[in-house]
């Protein structure tokens, strides 16, 4: 039994050895959505303060897991009347749920450089499982860093009324597309 326990702590932590994470460059990223306003225009948003990261042990990514945290305050849609509102209890509630997260619990490839990223986004305290299309750039060296660097290009869609996020009607879209786009360099 003994032997066992050793054995299976040597294996998780050769695991732990060989798994390397990558770090989000923020100067090269950025996390936005669009919704529909009034069914006739598309508004578009973003987060200002978010961070992400990659923890993988293969080099092609395929067993990687991603995670982001947002911070809800930071959403911005270039109009600071309907910032406000969006972090007000009608939508957001940004001061009872300060962050939004996403943790990966696949990553699959489809062919050539695009993959579905399955995982969990809890959203407003709400958690649910969402896909999400991914074009996966890399890995290539950094000509200064000589680190290995990807890209990621993210998309997808949600319905906000499903993560409790402001109410159903025809002022804003149900559906919000989502898109992010990353630079990420091996520490």
């Amino acid at each position: 039994m003994k032997k066992t326990i050793l054995l299976a702590l040597g294996l998780f932590t050769s695991v732990a050895t060989f798994a390397q994470n990558w770090t989000l460059d923020k100067a090269h990223s950025k996390l936005s959505f669009t919704v529909t306003h009034l069914m006739i225009s598309e508004v578009d948003g973003g987060f200002k303060n978010f961070d992400a990261k990659i923890t993988s042990s293969k080099a092609d990514l395929s067993d990687a897991v991603f995670e982001l945290t947002a911070q809800v305050n930071s959403i911005s849609t270039d109009n600071e009347r309907r910032d406000g509102h969006l972090k007000s209890p009608d939508f957001f509630d940004a001061e009872k749920f300060p962050t939004l997260t996403f943790k990966s619990t696949s990553f699959t490839k489809v062919e050539g450089k695009k993959y579905k990223l399955a995982g969990n986004l809890t959203l407003h305290g709400v958690t649910k499982p969402v896909t999400l299309d991914v074009v996966l750039n890399g890995p290539v060296e950094n000509a200064r860093s000589k680190k290995p660097m990807v890209g990621l290009k993210v998309s997808g869609t949600i319905n906000r009324i499903a993560f409790g996020v402001g109410t159903s009607g025809p002022s804003v879209s149900d559906d919000v597309e989502l898109r992010a786009a990353g630079e990420f360099t091996k520490d």
